[in-house]
């Protein structure tokens, strides 16, 4: 990494093929508040430590990959290194040209349904992975910046399919930001890598409404259980930064 960033935050590396996920939570457990608030800014009170990690990952991965929900939730967002924390702009740059990858990671968005074309992200250019019905909804209505491609026939997004099709464009390392649908059917997929997870200091409550963890649309325990290995944990002030690595076998 550039000194700059190795003096913040210290060794990174990933393999050639990976796929992981960026989530803040609280301390209860939540990542999201409801399908019409961005979550993360709520959930880690815009901790610049927390924004430092999501530019970093974003910085490292060919790809950004998340559910129209997601999009939905961030109205005004771009997934890229720089957006998240621009003061380490010209250092996530540098650090893109040294590991060969293109100057921004591709967004890649997993939908069944309608999406708003007029957003930031979609003007930029996005990969938008659907089902048959999905993409013939899309036609015409997408800017000429995205790309559609089909991968299911059914009402659902084959994520297999859709990973496979990523990895045969190029797109050895994949970032995921969730929501936790997407990491729900990577993990039933045995798709997903590591996890890196903050850990804010604030109790976000449940009472009725779907506050979800990181994981859903899966059940795991008791029958299922996968497991993880801790690979490093850091602290800034009260919050945690942890990584795990799923153990395989």
């Amino acid at each position: 990494m550039p000194d700059g960033l190795a003096r913040i935050y210290g060794r990174l590396g990933f393999g050639d093929q990976v796929i992981y996920s960026n989530f803040v939570m609280s301390l209860d457990g939540v990542v999201t508040l409801g399908s019409s608030t961005s979550a993360g800014s709520v959930i880690s009170g815009r901790n610049q430590a927390d924004r430092f990690l999501m530019g970093l990952l974003r910085a490292c991965a060919d790809a950004v990959l998340l559910g129209a929900g997601t999009l939905r939730a961030t109205p005004g967002h771009l997934w890229t290194p720089g957006h998240i924390f621009p003061d380490e702009a010209k250092s996530f740059a540098e650090l893109r040209a040294t590991l060969g990858r293109k100057p921004q990671p591709r967004l890649v968005l997993l939908t069944t349904g309608a999406i708003d074309p007029s957003h930031p992200a979609i003007v930029a250019g996005a990969t938008i992975m659907t089902t048959a019905e999905g993409a013939a909804g899309l036609a015409g209505v997408v800017p000429d910046t995205c790309d559609v491609i089909t991968v299911g026939e059914s009402d659902e997004v084959d994520m297999v399919q859709a990973i496979a099709e990523l990895r045969s464009r190029g797109h050895d390392v994949i970032l995921t930001e969730g929501g936790p649908h997407v990491v729900g059917q990577l993990v039933a997929h045995g798709l997903l890598d590591e996890a890196f997870i903050t850990t804010s200091p604030v109790l976000a409550g449940r009472d009725g409404g779907e506050r979800l963890g990181m994981v859903a649309g899966v059940e795991l325990l008791p029958d299922h259980g996968t497991w993880s290995r801790l690979l490093s944990v850091r602290r800034h002030g009260d919050f945690l930064f942890t990584r795990y690595g799923r153990t395989r076998g």
